[in-house]
């Protein structure tokens, strides 16, 4: 029997996820894995960059979960540096491109292909947004470069375009660097990854931090450095429609997109946000041996039963297991998401899972919402501090849509129990019963998560159909 080649565009999370558990079910004279990967890592935390930068954390060996040696070790021919520039489906064969070798090109054939490409930095078409100084936050090595701009850097000047999760967390490192941080939002409030009322929660955290938050702004270009002297070239200023920022480093924190384009130009079946479609078993849809999986495709949303671009290692891991089982032989499927992040400003602790109200109603559905102040241990005991809890329910069922977490200590993993209800699809009533932890160090008697519950209960009693 021939072995079968097995090739994987993508050397992270979902890459070799899938590579590892392909090889531990096949032999490599069953099949023969080859991963390419165009960076200089693999198998690493890109969640602990805004970590590295800020200085908590060492890296960037200490992010690598599993070195390109380990993997060779288990016969996967890993090949670091190495672009794929072309998928050629109809003959079953990949082109390649060596980065650091004269751009030599090979084609490399398959019989089984897995396309973890994962996702690219938004970086929206306006002047100066190439300039050097300007650093999108993705891959390793994109922090390496941030941190050689920041060493190389004569002033103490930051500008973090964009206040989501990754914008938060990359000014919260530049502040802990010794940088003058002005964080520039479109949005009303931080974090559009939650409501206007709980993000403005985060907005007092960041403005308590000596972080400038400027909401409503509009950028409109990146100014640079002229002529030949030192810095020129260089960004020295982000612009909005009403002011400019001056600026040493500009730090891009506008989210990202699934990076498929290698899919596109083959052909493959994209979703309405650019991700690459695939049934349960993580295959692209239409093509039995072709898989896709980590922040590079679209998944379904168990709650509001639509797909949805989410990029988290947390689900770009789960894929690769899925994926390895299937090109193993097994059988493994991937039911979706409930939409679960946790990310902190300082000690404030930032959470969310389900559906926002904007989202809810997007999704068509009618529903209550109620917010709770509570304390994150009993009232009486030292530290106890102040925990916000909003949730939402579907209005007629009582059925849990989302819960959103802002406090301190203890704050941010509470939303994992909302999240087992969420995929549970438990109502808020049945909530109210469930045997949670107690003790006056780690929680009021009542959970702030359960007095959510009984008040989100009763607002659904009171709305009736």
């Amino acid at each position: 029997m021939a072995t079968e080649r097995l090739v994987i565009v993508g050397g992270d999370a979902t890459g070799m996820a899938a590579a590892s558990q392909a090889r531990r079910l096949r032999k490599p004279d069953e099949l023969a894995i080859t991963a390419f990967e165009r960076g200089h890592y693999t198998s690493y935390s890109a969640c602990g960059i805004p970590y590295w930068v800020g200085g908590e954390v060492d890296g960037p060996d200490a992010l690598i979960a599993r070195t390109a040696q380990e993997h060779r070790a288990r016969d996967i021919d890993l090949r670091l540096r190495r672009e794929v520039t072309e998928l050629d489906l109809d003959r079953g064969r990949v082109l390649t491109r060596e980065l650091d070798d004269g751009g030599r090109e090979s084609w490399t054939g398959f019989d089984k292909l897995v396309l973890a490409t994962g996702a690219r930095p938004r970086r929206p078409e306006l002047p100066g947004i190439d300039a050097p100084g300007v650093h999108g936050v993705q891959t390793l090595d994109d922090g390496r470069a941030l941190l050689d701009t920041l060493d190389a850097s004569p002033g103490r000047r930051a500008v973090v375009v964009g206040a989501g999760y990754i914008g938060v967390e990359m000014a919260e490192a530049l502040i802990r660097r010794g940088y003058e941080v002005t964080v520039l939002e479109q949005s009303a409030q931080p974090m559009s990854t939650l409501d206007p009322d709980m993000g403005a929660l985060v907005h007092e955290a960041m403005c308590a931090m000596g972080i400038e938050t400027v909401r409503g702004a509009t950028v409109t270009g990146v100014l640079t450095g002229e002529g030949s002297a030192p810095g020129g070239g260089r960004a020295r200023a982000v612009t909005t429609k009403d002011a400019e920022y001056p600026a040493d480093v500009v730090v891009l924190g506008l989210g990202v997109r699934p990076e498929t384009t290698l899919a596109a130009a083959a052909g493959l079946p994209l979703g309405a946000s650019g991700g690459l479609l695939t049934d349960l078993a993580m295959r692209v849809r239409g093509h039995d041996h072709i898989w896709a999986g980590g922040d590079c495709v679209e998944v379904r949303d168990l709650v509001s039963g639509q797909l949805r671009h989410v990029a988290l290692g947390t689900h770009a891991n789960k894929h690769g297991q899925v994926i390895g089982a299937n090109v193993g032989g097994g059988y493994a499927t991937f039911p979706g998401v409930v939409g679960t992040a946790v990310s902190k400003v300082c000690d404030l602790e930032i959470a969310r899972t389900g559906l926002l109200e904007r989202e809810a109603r997007a999704a068509g559905l009618r529903f209550v919402t109620v917010t709770v102040e509570a304390t994150n241990r009993a009232g009486y005991y030292p530290g106890a501090r102040p925990m916000h809890v909003k949730m939402l329910a579907e209005r007629r069922t009582g059925r849990l849509l989302g819960v959103q977490i802002v406090g301190r200590e203890g704050a941010g993993k509470r939303v994992d129990v909302a999240a087992v209800a969420l995929t549970a699809g438990m109502t808020v009533e049945q909530m109210t019963a469930l045997d949670l932890g107690y003790a006056p160090p780690f929680s009021p008697v009542w959970d702030p998560v359960l007095v959510a519950a009984r008040k989100a209960t009763a607002a659904v009693r009171d709305a009736g159909a």
